[in-house]
């Protein structure tokens, strides 16, 4: 495990300290669960605009799939006759 130093602002430190004796936690359980959160979001917002160019680049392509279709399919979720996900 590595160890980091960091200054805190007086305007976290005191709410921080607050919620460590509230939760009866350590304060560097909380900033450690605080910078989990973070980098897991990150992580979402990259896969998200990843995901993004790559639907960019689908449309810059002509490689997308009729709006008609994914209604037909959307529409068929959960029904007896529920449809394949329609392919390009």
């Amino acid at each position: 495990m590595g160890v980091t130093s960091i200054r805190l602002r007086s305007d976290v430190e005191l709410p921080l300290e607050q919620l460590a004796k509230k939760l009866d936690r350590s304060k560097n359980y909380l900033i450690n669960q605080a910078i989990r959160e973070f980098i897991a979001r990150q992580a979402m917002e990259d896969a998200r605009w990843t995901d993004t160019l790559q639907a960019l680049n689908s449309v810059k392509s002509a490689t997308t799939i009729d709006e008609g279709q994914v209604t037909s399919w959307l529409q068929s979720w959960g029904s007896e006759d529920e449809e394949d996900p329609p392919q390009k």
